[in-house]
C-alpha cells in the first residue's frame, strides 16, 4: 500500500500530445503492460442482468429502441411536448437515473414552455448496456432519443456532473442537431491535451489515493478496472463508497442525509441493478479513458453553451474549469461562490439555467 501511495500521477504530470494519444512517462506503457497480464489472470466481469430478459430486472419505464436494437429508457417532466416552446434531453450524472432533474420549479417551466426528457445512460436503470460505450456513441444515444420521440431537428441538451461527457459529445458530433447547451459542475478528464501538465498534476495529486488509482487504471488499462474495483486490498474510488471529503457545507449536509436516510444507496442499486460494470465502470472508463477529441479545440458551435460551476467543488477542481472556460471563448462560464458538486439542490438554480438558457 504504501508502494502504491508513492506511485507517480502516470500522465498527468508527463509531455502529453494531442487528444487519444498516451503519455512519455514511463507509468503509462507499465500500467498497460501490467493491465494486460491481469486481465489475461483474471475472470472477466459477470454478465450483466439485462432488464426485461429471463433474470433479469422487470421493465417499468417507457423505453425507445434504437438502431442497434438497444433500449433506452426515459422519464418526461415539464409541459406537454405538443405544447412545448423548448425541448431538453437531459444527461445524468454518475449514480444517478432517468428521473433526475434540474429541479426547476413547474411554475418556471410552464411560463416558458418547457419539454425536459431524462433517460438512463447505456448499462445504467433499465437502459441496456452498450460494451462499445464511448464519447460519440453517447451523443448518438442523445440523438437517436430526441429523434424517436420527435423533438424535431434542433434541441437543447443539458448535463449534469459526469453526464456531460455525452454535452461535449453532442457539440463534436452533431452540433447541427443543438439549439443550445447547459453543462452543470461538468467532470474534467485531467488527460485532456489542453490542460497545462503541472496544473493537471497538482490537483489530481491533491485527490485521495484510492480515487488517483481508480483514475489511472480507467485511462491505462481499463480492461482490469473491474477487478481493481472489487479488491479491497487495493486503493479504490472513494466516490463510489460516498467517502470523499467535501468542503461545501451544502454537498456535506446532502451526503450524509442521503446516507442515513438510505437515498444513497437507493440510488446506487437503481442505477446498478444490470451490473456495476456496465453502469459505474465503464462511466468510468469513458470518462477518464482516451478521448477521440479535447473539447479545448473544438471549434465555435453554432448555439450557445453555459457552464455553471461552484468555486468549493470538492469533486471538479474548479482551477481546472477556468482554464477550460478561458480556452473556449464562446462558452459562457457562471462561477457560482460558496457553491460545491451538488448543483440541483442549489435554491433556485434550476430556474435561473433555464432563464439563461432560453432567454
Amino acid at each position: 500500500m504504501e508502494l502504491l501511495s508513492r506511485a507517480p500521477v502516470l500522465s498527468c504530470g508527463a509531455k502529453r500530445g494531442s487528444a487519444g494519444s498516451s503519455s512519455s512517462s514511463p507509468m503509462g506503457p507499465l500500467m498497460g503492460a501490467l493491465g494486460r497480464w491481469i486481465y489475461r489472470a483474471v475472470k472477466p466481469p459477470p454478465p450483466p442482468r439485462i432488464c426485461g430478459a429471463p433474470g433479469g430486472p422487470p421493465v417499468t419505464a417507457p423505453r425507445v429502441t434504437l438502431r442497434d436494437g438497444r433500449h433506452l429508457a426515459y422519464a418526461e417532466s415539464g409541459v406537454r411536448k405538443e405544447d412545448a416552446r423548448f425541448k431538453v434531453v437531459f444527461s445524468h450524472g454518475f449514480s444517478g437515473s432517468r428521473l433526475d432533474t434540474l429541479r426547476a420549479s413547474p411554475e418556471v417551466a410552464e411560463e416558458l414552455g418547457v419539454y425536459m426528457v431524462g433517460f438512463d445512460r447505456a448499462g445504467y436503470g433499465e437502459s441496456d448496456p452498450n460494451p462499445n460505450r464511448s464519447v460519440k456513441s453517447a451523443a448518438l444515444d442523445v440523438e437517436e432519443l430526441a429523434d424517436a420521440l420527435g423533438l424535431g431537428s434542433k434541441f437543447y441538451v443539458i448535463g449534469i456532473s459526469l453526464g456531460c461527457h455525452a454535452v461535449w459529445g453532442a457539440l463534436k458530433y452533431i452540433p447541427d442537431r443543438i439549439a443550445g447547451a447547459a453543462m452543470m459542475a461538468p467532470v474534467v478528464n485531467y488527460w485532456w491535451p489542453g490542460f497545462p501538465a503541472d496544473l493537471a498534476a497538482e490537483v489530481y495529486n491533491k485527490q485521495e489515493v484510492g480515487d488517483q488509482w481508480a483514475l489511472r487504471v480507467s485511462h491505462h488499462a481499463p480492461g482490469i478496472l473491474h477487478w481493481w474495483m472489487e479488491q479491497s486490498w487495493l486503493p479504490t474510488s472513494t466516490v463510489i463508497a460516498g467517502t470523499t471529503p467535501l468542503p461545501n457545507k451544502r454537498d456535506a449536509e446532502i451526503r450524509s442525509n442521503m446516507k442515513a436516510d438510505g437515498t444513497f444507496q437507493k440510488k446506487m442499486e437503481l442505477a446498478t441493478q444490470q451490473g456495476i460494470h456496465e453502469s459505474y465502470y465503464r462511466d468510468m472508463m469513458v470518462m477518464f479513458g482516451k478521448w477521440e477529441f479535447d473539447p479545448m479545440s473544438l471549434p465555435k458551435p453554432p448555439c450557445p453553451v453555459h457552464i455553471w460551476q461552484g468555486d468549493e467543488d470538492g469533486l471538479v477542481p474548479v482551477v481546472l474549469q477556468r482554464h477550460l472556460a478561458s480556452q473556449l471563448s464562446w462558452v459562457n462560464y457562471h462561477e457560482l461562490p460558496g457553491v460545491g458538486h451538488f448543483m440541483s439542490p442549489v435554491p433556485g438554480l434550476g430556474d435561473t439555467v433555464l432563464r439563461t438558457l432560453f432567454g
